[in-house]
């Protein structure tokens, strides 16, 4: 990315909101780097110089920020850059992949060399991928010390550092400051919870967000009351599964979501945030994908791609909600997380709230081995057909054994070829997980039935020709023709095709 010095400077002196997270700015005089959303008194011109990430700051000897908060910024999708294999790696640290990892596993997560890992990584951040990673575990811990109770060994660790004493070392090193020093604004009364805010670059079409997972909250595993969304997560952190929940609340004045964390998670809090960004899709630019669709986004701007804290999870949905309604497959769904699903220990559920009228939070979704070895008496209790079982037990065995990977660090074309090969996965629900479970901003349903009365075409290759404008947005494109679609029916006598 080539930072243009005068864009940003003029950015900083706006506070523009839209550069938030795509380039920082050190200041010479006083020794830090900020946001360019800082409210402090703009430095002068001068003083300033302007870095892609925070680990490139600090390279050069600057601190973070303690009004700011860099920690706090949000960061880029992946189809944002060009250096994809570069950000995911970037992704995968900032999700505390490198906690009991190295740079080794690292490439071979993303499927690369290390030596061309380290040559991506370098012509991306201008920084190593060591560096990147030792800014991150700092800038977590400096969070966790100051929006939480945790003690300060449970930082130490939660953030990646292998002890105390390394912890306190780098700190000082790097900061020139203590744990105590740092925890200034500790939260209070949340000694079972873990409270975060994460940032995005507005406008969030927050209301249409929880519109498209509200119409799909499956009992026992989503609530959503009122303008706040719910849900039960498993997080796989080493060697150590973690299961809890997460509630988030949009904060718009602040331009962020508040995450609260069940304490369960505590050694997972890194990955559990990552799931929530997916989910609200965070790293998004809406200035450039509103900008590209054009009239299609003016009715509702900052609609986001809905993610997933799980992409096998959302190939279930898909595959069961096929030609039913979308009633039915939430109660069909609702039964296999029951039957299937492994429940919230005692020690995840202290904290969370009751809502009136819904089932309680109390499984998480079933893994993909418990579906690949589900019994088919099971599969029919639940009210699961044949032929959905057979291709729900055949992807769940296929990712078991490595063989398709269902996040967003997968290839999206050769994913989609895969998944069509399955007996029961056509071209829409392949489609369909590419966008929400890959994140993939130019997956497209062309089959789709809502989409063809929305757009009035008849045919597939009609439907192609009419979208090709939105590429390579035309995954937005189409939760903006859904949210048109479904403002005209009622939700329980879509099917799933129709509803998405």
């Amino acid at each position: 990315m080539n930072l243009d010095p005068d864009t940003c400077y003029r950015a900083v002196a706006s506070h523009d909101r839209r550069f938030d997270g795509r380039f920082f700015v050190g200041v010479s005089s006083t020794g830090v780097y900020c946001r360019p959303i800082c409210a402090v008194r703009t430095p002068r011109r001068e003083n300033c110089t302007f870095y892609e990430t925070a680990a490139a700051a600090e390279k050069h000897g600057f601190r973070p920020c303690l009004r700011c908060r860099p920690e706090l910024a949000p960061g880029h999708g992946l189809a944002d850059i060009s250096g994809r294999l570069a950000q995911a790696a970037a992704t995968l640290i900032d999700e505390g992949f490198m906690a009991e990892a190295g740079v080794a596993q690292l490439a071979a997560r993303i499927g690369v060399t290390e030596r061309h890992l380290r040559r991506l990584f370098d012509a991306q951040f201008g920084v190593s991928v060591l560096e990147y990673a030792q800014t991150q575990k700092l800038l977590l811990a400096k969070r966790l010390l100051t929006d939480t109770t945790l003690p300060v060994t449970e930082v130490a660790l939660a953030a990646g550092f292998g002890s105390v004493r390394r912890f306190n070392d780098v700190l000082r090193q790097r900061y020139g400051l203590t744990p105590l020093a740092m925890r200034r604004r500790a939260a209070e009364g949340m000694a079972d919870q873990l409270v975060f805010e994460l940032g995005y670059r507005p406008p969030l079409a927050w209301p249409a967000l929880l519109v498209f997972l509200g119409v799909r909250a499956v009992d026992g595993i989503e609530q959503l009351q009122g303008e706040v969304y719910a849900r039960t997560m498993a997080v796989d952190a080493g060697d150590q599964r973690h299961l809890g929940w997460a509630r988030l609340e949009h904060v718009p004045k602040r331009t962020v979501l508040r995450v609260t964390l069940s304490a369960s998670l505590a050694h997972a809090i890194p990955q559990a945030l990552g799931k929530v960004r997916r989910l609200c899709d965070l790293g998004c630019h809406p200035d450039v994908v509103d900008r590209h669709l054009g009239d299609l986004a003016a009715p509702v701007p900052g609609m986001r791609l809905p993610g997933t804290f799980d992409g096998f999870e959302i190939a279930v949905r898909a595959i069961i909600g096929q030609v039913i309604s979308v009633v039915q497959a939430r109660r069909i769904l609702a039964r296999l997380v029951t039957l299937a699903g492994e429940p919230l220990p005692p020690a995840a559920l202290a904290g969370l709230p009751d809502v009136a009228g819904q089932a309680p939070l109390m499984h998480v979704f079933p893994t993909t081995q418990a579906l690949a070895d589900l019994p088919d008496a099971t599969y029919r209790e639940a009210g699961v057909t044949a032929g959905k079982i057979r291709a729900i037990r055949a992807l769940a065995r296929q990712i078991v054994a490595r063989e398709i990977q269902l996040d967003p660090l997968a290839p999206p074309e050769e994913t989609v070829a895969r998944l069509r090969a399955i007996d029961g996965i056509g071209d829409w629900t392949a489609q369909y997980i590419a966008m929400r479970a890959l994140g993939w901003p130019d997956a497209f349903p062309a089959t789709d039935y809502a989409l063809r009365k929305v757009l009035d075409v008849s045919t597939v290759r009609a439907m192609h020709d009419r979208t090709a404008q939105w590429a390579p947005w035309r995954a937005y494109a189409a939760i903006h023709l859904w949210h048109r679609y479904a403002a005209r029916q009622a939700p329980g006598d879509q099917t799933e095709e129709q509803a998405a």
